[in-house]
């Protein structure tokens, strides 16, 4: 509930700060072109984009949503613990979406997420393997680096892919398909660890690590516009 106080900074934004240069000079064109049509256009980049947002999606919401089920239902681990481990996470989650969003304006958008990505996989048997509570801390926040170094490119990388006319519209509505395409991600893995004898570091592991593979690889091939004129 508190945190919905923000949300009324928004009616001081509405009245009081002015729309972008950028924002106004394209107002007439947006209004020419509508939604619809430069969505068709650009429908190979929509496809794209989507299957980019559910591999991204898929990346994060196992190794945090998760996470926690998997030191408490695995490992037995106190409410206690589990906080604590969860904020050494998150530590590191701060880390990687700094340093790699950061990175990428030096090395490009597709290098950034193709390496931030790519770490998990060295991480991976520390959760295949480890027992002990700093050992599985030390997992929680090299993979948050990783994981959350990834999407610290993805506000930049999917602005500036957005066709014009609608970027205000395309990164949300691309973003939010493939979260929806993703949203069983929990579920299927909590299916697969309770099917191999609660082994969630298993789940997790394997999902990790194959979406990390698809991640780079959709990164490496895929489109980049490092650097693209936002009027």
């Amino acid at each position: 509930m508190l945190s919905a106080l923000p949300a009324l900074l928004v009616l001081y934004i509405r009245r009081n700060v002015e729309e972008s240069p950028a924002w106004e000079a394209g107002a007439v064109a947006r209004r020419e072109s509508g939604v619809l049509k430069p969505l068709l256009q650009n429908w190979k980049l929509l496809l794209y984009v989507v299957v980019l947002m559910t591999a991204f999606n898929f990346f994060s919401h196992g190794t945090q949503d998760l996470f926690p089920t998997f030191l408490k239902k695995q490992h037995k681990f106190s409410a206690g613990m589990v906080t604590l481990i969860s904020v050494i996470a998150n530590f590191g989650a701060l880390i990687g979406g700094i340093t790699f969003g950061a990175l990428s304006e030096r090395i490009g958008r597709r290098k950034a997420i193709l390496i931030s990505s790519l770490l998990v996989l060295p991480v991976t048997p520390l959760i295949l393997f480890g027992q002990a509570p700093a050992l599985l801390a030390v997992a929680a926040f090299l993979i948050q680096i990783s994981v959350q170094g990834a999407w610290g490119v993805v506000p930049a990388h999917l602005n500036e892919l957005a066709p014009a006319q609608i970027r205000g519209f395309f990164p949300g509505f691309a973003y939010q398909l493939g979260n929806l395409l993703a949203s069983g991600n929990a579920v299927w893995q909590a299916k697969i660890a309770e099917s191999h004898g609660d082994n969630y570091g298993l789940a997790l592991s394997l999902v990790a690590a194959a979406v990390a593979i698809v991640l780079a690889a959709l990164a490496f091939f895929g489109p980049e516009a490092r650097g693209k004129a936002l009027a």
